[in-house]
Parts: C-alpha cells; sequence; structure tokens
C-alpha cells in the first residue's frame, strides 16, 4: 500500500455525512499520528477496506484535529474502531487486534445490528 491510504478521512465537519447519513454499515478509526498501535494498524484497515468493499465503508478520524467526534463517542484510547449501523454506533473495538478477529468482530457486529432491526 505504500504511503497512500485508501481510506476515507472524515472530519468534525464531514462526520454527519460520511458516517451517520451512510446507508452501508461504517467502522470509524479514531487515530492519531503519534499512536504507535495506530500506526500498526493501519494496514490491517486498509486490507479489511479493500476485502469488505462495497459491503462496509471505512474512515478515519484524526482524534488530535477532531475533538468533536471522538468527545461525543467517549473515545479515551487509541486506536479505538468504532462500528456504526443506520447511524448509530454498534459496537467498539480498543487497540490494534488481529486481522482475522477484527474482521470477524466486525461482520458479527453488523449481521446482529441486522438482527436487532438496529435503525
Amino acid at each position: 500500500m505504500g504511503d497512500v491510504t485508501t481510506l476515507l478521512k472524515a472530519t468534525d465537519r464531514t462526520f454527519e455525512v460520511e458516517v451517520i447519513q451512510e446507508e452501508l454499515p461504517v467502522v470509524v478509526d479514531f487515530w492519531a499520528p503519534w499512536c504507535g498501535p495506530c500506526r500498526t494498524i493501519v494496514p490491517v484497515i486498509e486490507e479489511l477496506a479493500g476485502e469488505m468493499s462495497g459491503r462496509v465503508k471505512f474512515v478515519k478520524v484524526n482524534v488530535d484535529e477532531n475533538p468533536g467526534a471522538s468527545l461525543r463517542y467517549g473515545i479515551r484510547s487509541i486506536p479505538t474502531l468504532m462500528v456504526f449501523q443506520n447511524g448509530h454506533p454498534v459496537g467498539k473495538v480498543v487497540g490494534a487486534i488481529p486481522k482475522r478477529e477484527l474482521k470477524d468482530y466486525i461482520e458479527t457486529t453488523i449481521a446482529a445490528g441486522r438482527a436487532s432491526g438496529q435503525s
């Protein structure tokens, strides 16, 4: 992947449109450039974004530059990956976890949200 990220960057101003109003489930990566584990998980998230393209949208939010979204959702540790479905947070993972575990968590969380009629 090199230095080019395939992930959309959301800001406090664009969060509503990019995440809350999105029809697809959205995984938001709350991160900061100085965070080692955040850098470690980038390739995993980029791979998943490619594999799940068209089914799940992946978005990055720099917590230093966008404190509003971080405060709104109680982000205290990074990286935090939050799953949104129909505009609502339905799951959260804190820390860098292996790709397979993260993919399983995202798929299970989305399926549970659909089953409960999350809207």
